[in-house]
């Protein structure tokens, strides 16, 4: 995944640092997203989602409000509506670029935000909140005691996980005064709202009167027993399939044609834990698989094994092969089904024995009005399955080292 950073100009006229995660094929889409209260754009989920899309061709623009991250200017002086013009700020920053969003992610408080300055995004087409608050002020239920000092003093400092942040009485004015009803009834982009229902932090109630309020087309998925920040690799894994399956059917995704006469394309596999061995497998940009290991080999069995793989595509290509030879001479091949065992065998044959090569069993299931004669002959077109053919001789594999 290349990756481009940049600053552009915030509301107060301080500099945003933006990251721009960017597919290394076609671009057929981007996304803009909005990190949680707090936050920054290096969080784990929202990497996890930005790669995964950008996997499917979809850049995504993440970026630290003014004061957090790497963005200059003070927190304490932002508001929840000084968010809301970052983010159109950002939305017009990829205008220029030729790249306006048409997907926008917010997480959080940064859900809320993403909703109201929807509106102002025009080329957008679909929206996604993820822990989102219905009511804006809902944060402030994290400030316990220090509301009235900040009332008092007009600033003070808040313990958000286990760290301070300085909140401005301008904040708590602006989340009072802000309510999303009216942005939900007149968004006219499609809505996916992802929640957990054991949100300790953001209650799954708010879920409910987000869903509630806006019209269709709209959906709900629960995060199941993931935390309020998705810190769980599993549960960011999770969000991120599902928000790539959604936004491709709302997106309408079409990639280019490839040119005549290419070939299938580069299938590339990309490690996704560096420290198990889950793989992510893209083929273009319309094949998404994970490969991995068992859990008894160090894996987490989220996807087959590579042996699975080259047993599925040899299984695959037998039955291809036998339906175009069936559907050729108009024979009466009702359905085809084909199981494939793979083993390493020990051959008898060389090296005493000592040596193993590796064996595929593949049991053919032929269904129809076939006699034994034609019963036969499929079976003998099963060898011609170029995939067979592969395994069967010598492959020449060609492997080089890529430039640094």
């Amino acid at each position: 995944m290349a990756t481009e950073r940049f600053t552009f100009t915030g509301h107060s006229g301080d500099e945003l640092a933006a990251r721009l995660d960017l597919p290394e094929g076609p671009h057929l889409a981007t996304a803009l997203f909005a990190h949680c209260f707090t936050c920054s754009k290096d969080i784990p989920a929202a990497r996890r989602i930005a790669g995964r899309l950008a996997n499917m061709g979809i850049a995504v623009l993440r970026f630290d409000f003014t004061g957090l991250g790497h963005s200059k200017g003070e927190f304490e002086n932002t508001t929840f509506s000084s968010n809301v013009e970052d983010l159109t700020l950002a939305a017009a920053e990829l205008e220029k670029r030729g790249m306006g969003p048409e997907l926008l992610i917010g997480h959080s408080l940064g859900g809320a935000a993403i909703i109201a300055a929807a509106g102002k995004i025009p080329q957008a087409r679909a929206v996604v909140t993820i822990g989102a608050p219905f009511d804006p002020d809902h944060v402030t239920h994290n400030f316990g005691s220090s509301i009235d000092e900040i009332k008092e003093k007009g600033v003070a400092e808040v313990q958000l996980g286990g760290r301070g942040v300085k909140i401005g009485a301008g904040f708590l004015e602006d989340v009072s005064a802000n309510r999303l009803e009216g942005a939900l009834k007149t968004l006219k982009k499609s809505l996916l709202v992802l929640h957990a229902p054991k949100d300790a932090t953001v209650g799954v109630e708010n879920a409910t009167q987000i869903f509630i309020h806006a019209k269709h087309p709209k959906s709900f998925i629960t995060l199941c027993d993931a935390d309020h920040l998705i810190t769980r690799e599993q549960d960011a894994e999770y969000a991120a399939d599902v928000i790539a399956a959604w936004s491709s059917k709302y997106l309408e995704l079409k990639p280019p044609a490839p040119p005549i006469g290419a070939p299938e394309g580069v299938l590339r596999v990309r490690e996704a834990d560096s420290g198990g061995f889950l793989q992510d497998i893209n083929l273009g940009h319309k094949f998404h698989m994970q490969a991995d290991e068992p859990v008894a080999y160090g894996g987490t069995d989220k996807g087959m094994t590579p042996y699975g793989f080259l047993s599925a595509g040899l299984g695959a290509c037998t039955s291809m092969t036998i339906r175009m030879y069936a559907r050729r001479k108009k024979w009466k091949l009702d359905n085809i089904w084909v199981d494939v065992k793979h083993d390493a065998m020990h051959a008898q044959d060389a090296d005493g024995g000592h040596s193993k090569i590796d064996t595929f069993l593949r049991e053919i299931h032929l269904d129809g009005d076939l006699d034994a004669e034609q019963r036969q002959r499929l079976l003998e077109i099963a060898d011609r399955c170029p995939v067979h053919k592969t395994l069967e001789s010598s492959a020449n594999i060609k492997t080089v080292l890529a430039d640094a």
